[in-house]
């Protein structure tokens, strides 16, 4: 699953004030779920599903951009290496046996192309999410290993989520 992109001021700003905020040791992640709403109207509900994500370093970071820019591009990274490996999990999960029948958990056929969960195109998630990452100073100079521990933690809270009770509207909010 390729993350999508959280852009726009207004967007970013409702999931500042609104989101849930998760602490790591080398990032802070406010999230909230849904589709941006700004998404949802442009594309006429066809929005696709997925973790919508976007990324910000303040100055009282560092005042040098190369070192903000290193963290965010640090962070970015190991969003992107651990979505990846948990698409590759849920494919082999969808692959292997489910029963003593020998029928597969996840059917192609049963369940659409990619074989989702009520299209969501093969997300490892229940549900789309909006992500606004910023790091901490500690990424910068830390293991990068560190930091993909982080969002593997982060992602085992996200997984964990109650399932959805209606399609995945956008969160209603005014502007």
């Amino acid at each position: 699953m390729k993350p999508l992109r959280l852009n726009g001021r207004k967007t970013n700003q409702r999931v500042l004030a609104k989101g849930k905020l998760w602490r790591g040791k080398t990032m802070n992640i406010r999230w909230m779920p849904g589709i941006p709403q700004s998404t949802w109207l442009r594309l006429k509900g066809r929005a696709p599903q997925g973790l919508y994500i976007g990324t910000f370093a303040p100055l009282s970071l560092s005042k040098r951009a190369v070192d903000r820019n290193r963290m965010r591009r640090r962070c970015r990274e190991a969003l992107r290496t651990v979505l990846k490996e948990f698409d590759s999990n849920a494919k082999n999960h969808r692959e292997a046996p489910g029963g003593s029948d020998g029928t597969q958990r996840w059917s192609d056929t049963a369940r659409g192309r990619e074989g989702s969960r009520e299209g969501n195109q093969g997300s490892p998630f229940c549900e789309s999410f909006q992500l606004l990452v910023s790091p901490r100073s500690s990424s910068l100079s830390c293991d990068f290993r560190a930091i993909v521990d982080d969002v593997r933690s982060f992602f085992t809270l996200l997984r964990s989520c109650p399932q959805p009770t209606a399609n995945a509207a956008p969160s209603s909010s005014s502007h």
